[in-house]
């Protein structure tokens, strides 16, 4: 009947059984002699095409069943795991990932898919694949039944399932057809599942047929329970049940559905210990649901709302000092904070939704530099926000083709510098205190530190006498520069410079900054450190004369109070010394132009100490407030380049307090 209200469960599948089929597809190439990993990638295969067979997009079933007749000569050992098979497979899925973006964004899922049929049905000769497939359709009763839809029905042997063949006459006088149509197929889905129907399903729906129509349907009910049901709906005259025999099918047919569907004896034995498993966890699983993303949003903003009520309670009840109320803002607090963990951990997403991608890429990418390159996973289950794993996902593609042009060398350099033929990258994600840490690392040539200075001081980013004081860390963060390459020529991977400094930028975007280590020939690693939230947040409030302000807690390192005996001057800049470091003294006063309404001079003044990445700074403030819970606001549209303010917050007696951007100051 109408599909549209399955179309968001069609799509997220169809995404979860199409990278099973990547990642499947991968240890396919690591281990060319194991069926049961065809077997699986069959499976996933053979529920998409079902899926979307069901869905009535024709185009993603045709090329989805090519695919599955490959693999079923591959699990038959008719055909060999090549590299050329691997290729035609990939191509086939990423045609199939394309399409499925297609219907996700509000098309049709068409693609003109001839090239990528042509390569799979080439693979083993058209012939064999023509009679792997024979027969392409099979009749039984009043309806003609596909390979798939056969298939289905063929399963069904031993089970408590039966199939039959449900035709309903309507009465001459019915005026809503298609309601009763409609009313007979709820009937029947609460009896079985729907395998076909004649006419098809939007035909019923439009009306377009006469006073009968038939239904295929698989029941563990007898034919007078289902025909007794239907019956008592309405301007129905009349009921015929056929029960189809599976046994008349012919010993031909019978041949190629098993070749087609049923699995080997190893397969049926590893299957049913799956199975076995699979009855144990199955009370687990039923615990999960899955739930709309926007509904988590509009729950966060109204909690984020909750939350700045709750600081306004805790200055109310401060100020008039009633015990009662007190004690009952208290508990509020905690309930509110539980509530809080709770909404902020059902926002949290596994990396690897992001991670899942890079084995492909890395592959392609391998073939298309021609390296040798083994790429490592680890803390895949680590979960970060939503919202930040939105953004992560383009930085960390350009930090992997990155180390795979520039890291990694070719197998013969490799090989002439002791090295493995293979290179490794490993991308490893884990938490640490708020925070979360991405790091890619590869065991190739490192950065040249001259070669960037050198591409540096051309390009104008820097000039040559700034180098004598420049550390490592900041001739690695040269390479971020826009425009920055030392690509010797432009290839489809590298070389236009507009990479690693969108890396920067999106980081920072996120409240959040990179760092490098390299040793020159043993190779590199990119160290990403991000917030674990980006909406409700942990800050340090202070007043800059009578203004508030909130330091994202994030960014400091410590607070202190300094003589002004302490200050220094170099380079026309005032510093301090902070355990053993040079730390410039930065004053938010004259950075925001804050009016100076104190007329007298202190001896003492209070700083927030500041880092980014390896930089540090001292902000000058005028007292401090205390730590507190703010949600991050968005200063809009209209206040969009205001200089080291990353937003705004409410606090608990309604004044506004801007969000200082550490990162931007800093820099």
């Amino acid at each position: 009947m109408e599909m549209n209200q399955y179309l968001d469960l069609f799509i997220e599948e169809s995404k979860e059984h199409l990278q099973n089929c990547n990642d499947l597809l991968l240890k396919l190439e690591q281990s060319p002699e194991d069926l049961f990993i065809v077997n699986e990638i069959f499976r996933s295969a053979h529920t998409l095409k079902g899926m979307s067979a069901t869905m009535e997009f024709n185009d993603l079933a045709q090329l989805t069943h090519q695919m599955e007749n490959v693999l079923d000569l591959i699990r038959n050992e008719k055909l060999a795991v090549s590299s050329q098979v691997l290729d035609v497979l990939f191509l086939a899925a990423d045609y199939l990932e394309e399409m499925v973006e297609s219907i996700a964004s509000g098309g049709n899922g068409q693609l003109n898919v001839e090239t990528v049929v042509k390569q799979l049905q080439s693979l083993d000769g058209k012939e064999q694949l023509e009679n792997v497939n024979a027969p392409e359709t099979m009749q039984f009763g009043k309806l003609t039944y596909d390979d798939y839809e056969w298939t289905v029905l063929s399963q069904s042997k031993g089970t408590d399932y039966h199939p039959y063949e449900v035709t309903v006459q309507l009465h001459k006088d019915c005026l809503l057809k298609a309601v009763r149509v409609f009313m007979v197929f709820e009937t029947l889905e609460k009896n079985g599942e729907i395998i076909k129907s004649h006419p098809q399903a939007t035909a019923l729906e439009e009306e377009q047929f006469d006073f009968e129509f038939t239904v295929t349907i698989l029941s563990s009910n007898t034919k007078e329970e289902i025909e007794m049901e239907l019956l008592k709906i309405s301007e129905i005259d009349a009921v015929e049940i056929i029960a189809i025999d599976l046994s008349q099918a012919s010993e031909e047919a019978a041949v190629a559905v098993e070749q087609v569907v049923l699995p080997t004896e190893k397969e049926v034995e590893v299957a049913q210990q799956q199975t076995s498993s699979f009855k144990q966890q199955s009370k687990h699983a039923t615990k999960t649901i899955r739930v709309n993303i926007e509904r988590l949003d509009i729950l966060m903003n109204l909690f984020e709302e909750l939350v700045i009520d709750r600081g306004r309670l805790l200055q109310i009840s401060q100020d008039l000092d009633h015990q009662g109320l007190q004690e009952t803002v208290e508990h509020m607090s905690r309930i509110s904070g539980d509530l809080q963990n709770i909404i902020l951990n059902m926002r949290m997403v596994p990396i690897d939704t992001v991670f899942n991608r890079f084995p492909k890429m890395v592959r392609q990418l391998a073939k298309d530099l021609h390296k040798s390159v083994n790429l490592e996973i680890i803390g895949a289950q680590t979960e970060l926000d939503r919202t930040v794993i939105d953004e992560i996902g383009d930085p960390l593609v350009h930090l992997i083709r990155n180390a795979m042009d520039h890291g990694i060398e070719k197998p013969e350099e490799r090989l002439a510098k002791g090295k493995s033929q293979q290179g490794t990258i490993i991308l490893k994600a884990y938490h640490s205190g708020n925070h979360i840490f991405i790091e890619i690392t590869d065991d190739g040539a490192g950065i040249n530190k001259d070669n960037v200075c050198r591409k540096a001081i051309s390009k104008g980013i820097i000039k040559e006498e700034e180098i004598a004081s420049m550390e490592d860390q900041d001739i690695y963060q040269l390479i971020f520069s826009s425009g920055f390459s030392t690509a010797k020529e432009i290839s489809d991977v590298s070389g236009r410079g507009v990479g690693l400094d969108v890396v920067k930028s999106t980081i920072e975007s996120l409240g959040g900054y990179v760092t490098i280590q390299s040793n020159e020939g043993n190779g590199s690693t990119f160290s990403i450190q991000l917030p674990l939230t980006l909406s409700i947040i942990s800050a340090m409030l202070v007043e800059v004369e009578n203004e508030k302000y909130a330091i994202p807690l994030s960014s400091i390192i410590e607070t202190a109070i300094i003589k002004k005996a302490d200050i220094m001057k170099t380079h026309n800049q005032q510093v301090i010394d902070f355990r053993g470091k040079v730390v410039p003294l930065v004053s938010l006063q004259s950075i925001f132009e804050v009016n100076d309404e104190s007329e007298e001079t202190p001896e003492t003044l209070s700083v927030v100490i500041v880092r980014k990445g390896e930089k540090l700074a001292a902000l000058i403030v005028s007292s401090f407030i205390g730590q507190q819970e703010i949600v991050l606001k968005s200063l809009g549209d209209y206040l969009t380049n205001v200089f080291a303010i990353s937003g705004a917050t409410i606090l608990g007696d309604g004044q506004v307090a801007l969000i200082i951007d550490c990162n931007e100051l800093i820099k």
